[in-house]
């Protein structure tokens, strides 16, 4: 199903599926798309399913639509496509996948100086220029290059090889950028460079990454003329620059000898719909260098140029991508939470109505002076009090990663206490609970109470299981393996777990009971026996009943059990605890 993903603006990271003939954007609460968007009008723009297209219609804005930074008043949506609505960037995805702002280090801003030079004649300085859509088409045809130098170089693919790995494997902006510039360094021959990203929220050039050719200069500030990234980003140009014309002191060779030249290459880094930023890239040849190439022109040529506008090119796909998977990554979490709000919702609304009607019958005892109202009305409230503490510590236990504070541990001793913890419960419901306690048990190494409350989750669970059955039976025992593992076995005679939702129990907020579980409780105890290196394995048919088995390593908490198969976890008829 198409949908649209917020990249940018108040309302990033909101997803909205397109699943109507007809979506309607805009401000106004009454649309499909709201955006909390000043500059957005309250009726905007239309999305038009037709067929297998959806196109984008505006309504009238008092803006404009913009389809790929080219306005807009009807359009046919590619996948990949960004719209920009007032200050909201949406992106157009015909399918699902997966996108937090990377911080440059902070010291960037201290090295690198935008300054503004009046007196500066940019044009007079520029030696070469070359368009920004330069960069995808010399990737795409790497034989046309012009000189022997450029053709070699993309023949090879070396350097556009190692751009394309550094893209593909690197999520991290500044890693990538700064990886992108050792590449560049290689090839060209620059005594210092950066890249430089506009803050997409107020547009401002911030350095994402620097490099100095010379071991020693981290040190040392990078100054720029303001001028230059300026003109590439309003020209579209990458441009090659040389002092050497502007300056009377290069009037003449001998001048030339004695100061040198100073030179510049600055390209847009131009992705697919927008231009992110500028690379830049500058050196120095001393008259010394110069006289020893014969030559008055650098050490920059125009082949560098093209060179570096096609890596750029690279590097901005990649950016691109990496911010497109941040806000996909972005939208998921939003939905999780959203999801779990609604499911913490449920059990927190029963837990209240039990509450309500616990303290109702309070009321009525103590009005009408009856002990016995006023114990039924105690024992309701009592009981969904212990509901709330259950649901508070197992999400806190849900959601915390945390190592087991581990200690010699006897499991017969464990397994006693939970069954007599539960004794009050088991007399009142009429089940049998059986202990089935092995006399060779060995110490293991556990989390006490961590194990103990995935324990009582499990039993508790099997004597739900067992509430309105026939000759209701638990069993609880413990076992040793051959595989070096300690077994704790619950068997009840429950309604058994249907195939279809056995593997959907260990998920959050799935019950089987109803209003009676969080749904948090087999998925903690699998947690808590996962972080010991243990796991818990269920067997369960439907009418005859369920055989959970919590499984510990014995010697390391951390051993792997590598006879564990999928078999075990099969739908089988629970056998008795053996």
């Amino acid at each position: 199903m198409s949908r649209l993903l917020v990249i940018k603006g108040a309302d990033e990271g909101k997803q909205f599926e397109l699943a109507d003939p007809v979506i309607t954007l805009g401000r106004d609460a009454s649309s499909r798309i709201r955006l909390h968007d000043t500059e957005v009008s309250r009726r905007h723009a239309e999305f038009r399913r037709q067929g297998d297209e959806t196109r984008l219609v505006d309504v009238g804005s008092a803006n404009g639509t913009y389809l790929n930074n080219r306005k807009v008043q009807e359009a046919t949506l590619q996948a990949g496509d960004h719209i920009l609505i007032g200050q909201t960037t949406l992106v157009f995805s015909a399918s699902r996948s997966e996108a937090e702002s990377i911080t440059a280090p902070s010291d960037l801003a201290e090295k690198i100086n935008m300054i503004t030079r009046g007196d500066l004649e940019l044009s007079s300085a520029i030696v070469k220029t070359i368009g920004e859509t330069e960069g995808s088409r010399i990737l795409a045809q790497p034989d046309k290059a012009a000189s022997p130098w450029l053709k070699n170089a993309l023949a090879s693919l070396t350097v556009m090889y190692e751009a394309s790995q550094a893209v593909s494997h690197i999520l991290d902006i500044t890693q990538l950028l700064d990886r992108i510039l050792e590449i560049i360094f290689r090839s060209i021959i620059a005594d210092r460079g950066c890249a430089l990203l506009c803050n997409p929220d107020t547009g401002e050039l911030e350095p994402k990454a620097l490099r100095y050719r010379k071991a020693g200069s981290q040190g040392e500030k990078l100054t720029i003329s303001r001028s230059i990234p300026d003109y590439v980003l309003k020209e579209r140009q990458g441009v090659l620059l040389s002092d050497a014309s502007r300056d009377e002191r290069f009037n003449t060779g001998e001048s030339i000898v004695k100061f040198g030249i100073r030179e510049v290459i600055c390209v847009p880094i131009k992705g697919r719909h927008e231009t992110l930023g500028v690379l830049y890239l500058d050196t120095h040849s001393t008259g010394r260098e110069m006289v020893a190439r014969k030559t008055a022109t650098g050490k920059f040529t125009e082949d560098h140029l093209t060179l570096a506008i096609a890596v750029a090119h690279q590097a901005a796909l990649a950016v691109e991508e990496t911010r497109y998977h941040h806000a996909m990554v972005q939208a998921e979490r939003l939905a999780a939470i959203g999801q779990t709000i609604a499911a913490l919702s449920h059990h927190i609304k029963n837990i209240l109505q039990g509450l309500r009607s616990g303290s109702e019958i309070l009321q009525m005892g103590f009005k009408e002076k009856n002990d016995t109202l006023i114990q039924q009305g105690w024992r309701v409230a009592e009981k969904n009090q212990a509901k709330i503490y259950d649901l508070v510590m197992d999400m806190l236990s849900y959601s915390k990663e945390r190592v087991p504070a581990v200690e010699p541990t006897k499991l017969n001793e464990s397994v006693r206490e939970v069954v007599e913890l539960l004794a009050g419960r088991t007399k009142e419901l009429g089940v049998h609970l059986e202990l089935s306690l092995v006399d060779n048990m060995p110490i293991v190494q556990v989390d006490r109470e961590g194990i103990h409350r995935a324990l009582l989750n499990i039993v508790g669970n099997a004597l739900d299981a067992v509430e309105e059955r026939p000759n209701p039976h638990v069993t609880v025992g413990t076992r040793v393996s051959d595989q070096g593992w300690a077994r704790i076995v619950v068997v009840d005679n429950g309604i058994g777990i249907p195939p279809v939702k056995l593997g959907e129990i260990f998920k959050p907020f799935v019950s089987t009971k109803g209003a009676k579980g969080t749904g948090l409780g087999l998925a903690v105890s699998r947690k808590i026996l996962r972080e010991h290196g243990g796991d818990i394995l269920v067997q369960s048919q439907v009418g005859v009943g369920s055989k959970f088995i919590l499984r510990l390593p014995i010697r390391s908490p951390l051993s792997i059990d590598p006879s564990v198969t999928s078999a075990e976890m099969a739908v089988l008829p629970p056998p008795e605890a053996d």
